[in-house]
């Protein structure tokens, strides 16, 4: 999952900045999500989800399918 959403912000061409603000966290805590060592928690999640474009069920790893279903 922490591979996932370091994927996903590379492919984007932003900075761990970015997505803190974005998120309202410091740089710090997000370059610990990524890192994996610190749990992401749920509303994160979903704020990733929708940043993204993409499941939560991806971002977490249970998928390879990064559509959403309807």
């Amino acid at each position: 999952m922490y591979q996932r959403i370091r994927d996903l912000r590379e492919d984007r061409d932003l900075k761990q900045k970015q997505l803190a603000e974005y998120l309202h966290c410091s740089q710090q805590v997000y370059s610990n999500y990524e890192l994996g060592q610190r749990d992401i928690p749920t509303d994160f999640l979903i704020k990733l989800s929708n940043y993204y474009n993409v499941s939560v069920d991806y971002l977490l790893g249970l998928t390879n399918n990064p559509l959403r279903n309807k």
